[in-house]
């Protein structure tokens, strides 16, 4: 099919069509997706230009991708002026609005997501006046990036989460777009759509696994994180991030800094997330933070359902020398 702007409904309708969550994914080069994602990614493939300081955020939907575009964000404009230490509460700090753009809009205006929110836009949008270096992020697998984001110089950031956790936040996500007439989607039928791979930019193991394997080629390039890693120890990740974005941390209480502004606790309470509106989706922000813990499946999945996952899980990642702790 060929790689243009132009991607016409008729072009959507030769492609495979899966049912998801009574949403029609269409299935290209091994994905799927929404129609209207796949006609935004067709037109940022032929539109948008990488530059060498540019980072690249990417993820499967629901590993915390909202969290990576805060601590990036973050990292990127870590020098307060002066070097001011933020409050440790924006009422302690009556100077704070002017120091922490995150408390003035959600993570997503500064780190827009290319195929979600950018290239959606008709006509395409005129990037290449963005100060440098700019943030963008993707939910795309890496074989459908540009070709110059795979061959310029400019840095790819991925974050993976355990599939069974992915799972679970991406049904209680999702099911925010149902009516209260529609109630949640049967969480047994979400669960045979994952693990068969269907899925918003799925399958899974399929995007984690073309990242991971880029991220071990080029090591300089592409970063691989894991959420769980984040959560275990978040001032240690945060410095390996800040050291391969080449914003090292002056000290630790700059990292400490970081983690602290991005923290979920903090980002929930902040009156722009309580009370938003994203207004490329329409949901509430505070659809985006949920508990955001290390192992909530338990309380969804039935044992036959874990077992099966782990061995899947197993299956598609032998050799890989990728795991996930869950």
């Amino acid at each position: 099919m060929a790689d243009s702007s132009e991607f016409s409904k008729s072009m959507v309708d030769q492609l495979p069509m899966e049912s998801f969550w009574d949403i029609p994914l269409y299935q290209w080069e091994g994905f799927w997706y929404r129609s209207y994602h796949l006609e935004a990614t067709m037109a940022l493939r032929s539109h948008f230009s990488s530059r060498d300081d540019d980072f690249i955020l990417a993820s499967p939907m629901k590993a915390g991708t909202t969290w990576l575009k805060a601590l990036c964000f973050s990292v990127v404009n870590s020098a307060a002026p002066n070097n001011e230490t933020l409050a440790k509460t924006d009422e302690d700090d009556p100077c704070h609005h002017h120091r922490d753009p995150l408390v003035e809009n959600h993570p997503a205006v500064y780190v827009q997501t290319l195929e979600v929110q950018v290239f959606t836009a008709k006509p395409p949008p005129d990037v290449s006046s963005m100060k440098s270096p700019r943030l963008f992020h993707t939910h795309l697998p890496y074989t459908a990036l540009p070709d110059s984001i795979k061959t310029s110089n400019c840095k790819l950031i991925y974050i993976a989460r355990n599939p069974k956790d992915t799972l679970v936040s991406m049904w209680h996500f999702f099911n925010k777009l149902r009516t209260p007439q529609q109630g949640p989607y049967p969480f047994e039928k979400a669960f045979e759509l994952f693990i068969n791979g269907v899925s918003h930019f799925g399958p899974f193991f399929d995007h984690v696994l073309q990242y991971w394997n880029q991220s071990l080629k080029t090591p300089d390039k592409v970063l691989f994180l894991k959420y769980e890693d984040l959560k275990r120890d978040p001032i240690g990740e945060a410095k390996k991030l800040a050291l391969f974005m080449g914003k090292p941390f002056g000290d630790e209480k700059e990292a400490e800094d970081v983690i602290w502004r991005c923290s979920l606790e903090r980002l929930k309470s902040l009156e722009v997330n309580k009370n938003g509106v994203d207004p490329w989706v329409g949901l509430p922000n505070s659809t985006y933070f949920r508990t955001g813990i290390v192992g909530d499946w338990k309380n969804m999945l039935s044992d036959e359902m874990s077992e099966r996952l782990d061995q899947i899980t197993k299956q598609k990642l032998m050799g890989s020398g990728l795991h996930f702790d869950i």
